[in-house]
């Protein structure tokens, strides 16, 4: 039996403490378990990380008590949080936060009790009962219901009856019934009526997918399959087909998708396969279903779990797969400390655990790619749509030449016009996609050429017409639209809207096709919790013709009557400040061009573009990843960039700039020597996001073969370098966003 525990508690320090397990508890501690602790003048709440033999000091304190009857964190899913702790520079007791939801780590976390009822021996007796309908038929109506089913929530019981609970608490009275506190589980997936199906014969290409990635889950070799599938290939078939075949093992699972408006259309696939063997975990569920969903994962009533980021950690015994569907998405990278990819912890908790990880995309992220060339993942190729149906046609429109032609910038070319009046009179469905929200980008005054900017960041207000309002994209400042230009030495009414928004393209739209049906899904009209499933549930039974959308309608999404596919300006993330940014638009060209002729219909893609011969869109034109990987990782190579280094960005930041050059200065002075040769160093500079949120931001960027060559030399120095208090240091380890 352990006689001590090593704590991490709740507030950030960055360290671990020693306590001394009481008799009383030496049989219940274990790793995982939720413990409360002294802590100078009072008690804290804390998770015991380690079962050490021994101690530095020798004044050690009791833990006060455990929390709850088990371990919350299994002893596989603290090792991993060690690891992103180490791995991502980032305190522990943070890395074992992110591993547990705050709905079932908080102090008041619990399940919902309601009263249920019970029928009594008392209630089988047919004289009594008799008596009862004579007296008072409401109550053996109440009775007969619940002698017809199972036990019921009274709430429940009193609304199938139509009376009230007096009504039931009178049967109890009468000893025909018990009333008592049940937990009653809060299930975000309740009300949903969805039919069940059988696995799809596979197709030769899923069918060998199928087999390597069933020889992975019974030996590990390969321990991790890049499943490469172009769009409507197929791969959520083989998802399927693998975790049934896990599961008959007795194994569990964990998918995980990259957008919550991706998880409904996901989960209800998995669940009319699966059932209530599916639990689902993503940041849009209330915390009371988060915390009962989880619970049912924990408890085994679950074996498998859906979701964004954070399903990563479900609390699944006896892991058999984890799938990481389009693993080469952004929002797998948590955007605060710690600073993990889900992506990669995935394959270190598949490392840990023994399991099988599947990574799934049809434009794999370069460092994926760049494992199965090295032979560090296995590569499975599903190169043919699903019945071989063809691949969209891809048409790119040189938006110059639409311009020379009126003289003004367009926003839609002729092209796409026509194209979207054809499928509308043939009653099939269109996409357009613009990765940009809101009306206008920017609010300018044509006489002395302001431009209206957030006062906190060094970006310009975006207009948003709906609400008729300035919104900052960055830090969610509001402002009025003003009636005139603020510059005091113009003040002229002649305010102009430049650049285009989804909100503007929904207005031009309805004009130019007033009988089309028209809906939005973007970040301000998805704010409620059911929005996702509302839009897209009106749009996969036709009741929308025309779908317009920011990235959120880019992937993932299976509607077959849409043939074709608008993209209103490829460019937008082109021409960004980082070295990414051809990946990225390849890959989000790509995806959205793969929404096109799912179905019987072959589709067709337009994609306007003021840069139509960028080796990006060339390349998404042809729908041709290789080509493209081959060429973009030339370019990495030459430039010592990931995947053939480990990038990490050092932000520090502050209401003084001057303080802050200062601060990263002396920073960097300290750390540069620390470093080895082979670490390749940028001076301090601004960040191209000079400013968020009122701090000005600069930063340091590390590049190295691996990432110990970094981390170690910095931890070290973060442990002791004193900053001033109004300036503030994050590190980024494999970093994906320079801005």
């Amino acid at each position: 039996m352990a006689e001590l525990a090593r704590v991490v508690v709740e507030i950030a320090l960055n360290r671990e403490f020693d306590y001394i397990i009481p008799e009383t508890l030496k049989d219940m501690i274990a790793v995982g378990s939720q413990v409360v602790v002294p802590f100078g003048k009072s008690e804290v709440r804390g998770f015991v990380v380690a079962l050490p033999e021994q101690s530095a000091r020798s004044d050690l304190r009791e833990i006060v008590r455990m929390v709850g009857k088990k371990p919350l964190i299994s002893e596989g899913v603290m090792e991993l949080a060690r690891w992103i702790a180490e791995y991502y520079a980032a305190p522990v007791e943070t890395a074992v936060r992110t591993v547990l939801p705050s709905s079932v780590r908080q102090k008041n976390a619990r399940f919902k009790e309601q009263l249920f009822v019970i029928p009594m021996d008392s209630a089988s007796d047919a004289e009594a009962v008799e008596k009862l309908r004579a007296r008072s038929p409401r109550q053996a109506a109440v009775l007969d219901i619940l002698l017809s089913g199972e036990a019921m929530f009274l709430s429940h019981l009193a609304k199938s009856a139509g009376t009230t609970t007096d009504a039931v608490r009178g049967l109890e009275k009468k000893g025909f019934v018990k009333i008592s506190r049940e937990a009653m589980a809060r299930d975000p997936l309740a009300g949903q009526t969805v039919l069940r199906t059988q696995h799809q014969t596979l197709m030769p290409q899923q069918e060998d997918a199928f087999k390597l990635i069933r020889q992975s889950i019974d030996t590990l070799a390969p321990p991790v399959v890049l499943l490469y599938g172009v769009t409507g290939s197929g791969k959520t078939e083989v998802y399927l087909q693998a975790i049934d075949y896990a599961r008959k093992q007795g194994k569990g699972a964990i998918i995980l998708v990259p957008e919550i408006s991706l998880t409904p259309q996901t989960v209800e696939r998995f669940q009319s396969r699966f059932g209530d063997d599916i639990a689902v975990l993503h940041s849009h569920l209330s915390g009371g279903e988060r915390h009962d969903e989880w619970h049912r994962l924990h408890s085994g009533k679950a074996r498998i779990a859906i979701g964004a980021r954070s399903a990563l950690f479900a609390p699944i015994e006896n892991l058999g797969l984890i799938v990481v569907d389009e693993e080469h998405e952004n929002s797998y990278k948590q955007g605060e400390a710690p600073r993990y990819h889900a992506r990669d912890v995935a394959v270190m908790r598949g490392h840990m655990e023994k399991c099988a990880v599947v990574l799934g995309t049809a434009t794999p992220s370069l460092e994926s790619w760049h494992n199965t060339q090295s032979g560090k993942y296995a590569l499975a190729r599903m190169p043919h749509r699903v019945d071989h149906r063809k691949m969209p046609h891809v048409r790119v429109i040189d938006m110059r030449q639409e311009a020379a032609k009126t003289g003004r910038v367009q926003m839609f070319s002729e092209d796409l016009v026509e194209a979207v009046r054809s499928r509308l009179a043939r009653s099939e469905q269109v996409i357009l996609f613009l990765n940009r929200r809101g009306h206008s980008t920017s609010l300018v005054c044509p006489k002395c050429g302001y431009v209206a900017t957030c006062s906190a960041c060094s970006v310009p207000l975006t207009y948003h017409k709906v609400t008729e309002e300035l919104r900052c994209h960055i830090c969610g400042a509001i402002e009025p639209v003003p009636k005139r230009c603020p510059n005091e030495d113009c003040r002229d009414p002649a305010f102009r809207y430049a650049g285009i928004g989804t909100q503007k393209v929904e207005l031009a739209v309805a004009k130019l096709f007033p009988k089309a049906v028209i809906q939005r899904m973007d970040a301000d009209v998805t704010t409620k919790k059911d929005a996702y499933t509302r839009i897209l549930g009106d749009f996969r039974i036709g009741k929308t013709d025309i779908l317009i959308g920011t990235q959120m309608i880019a992937k993932g999404l299976h509607f077959p009557n849409v043939t074709l596919v608008g993209v209103i300006a490829a460019d937008i993330a082109l021409h960004m400040p980082d070295f990414r940014a051809g990946e990225r638009t390849f890959q989000l060209l790509t995806q959205v061009a793969g929404r096109a002729g799912r179905g019987d219909v072959s589709g067709e893609v337009i994609v306007q573009t003021f840069t139509p011969f960028h080796p990006s869109i060339q390349a998404a034109s042809r729908i041709d990843f290789e080509g493209f990987a081959d060429q973009e990782l030339e370019f990495r190579k030459e430039l010592f960039y990931p995947p053939y280094s480990h990038l990490v960005c050092i932000t520090v930041r502050g209401r003084v700039e001057e303080q802050v050059k200062f601060s990263i200065d002396a920073f960097a002075k300290e750390l540069f020597p620390m470093l080895g040769e082979k670490v390749v160093k940028g001076d301090p500079a601004p960040a191209p996001l000079a400013r968020t949120c009122g701090q000005y931001r600069w930063q340091i960027m590390l590049r190295a073969a691996s990432t110990r060559a970094v981390t170690g030399p910095l931890r070290a120095l973060l442990d002791k370098f004193r900053w001033p208090k109004e300036v503030h240091c994050t590190v980024d380890v494999d970093a994906i966003s320079l801005m």
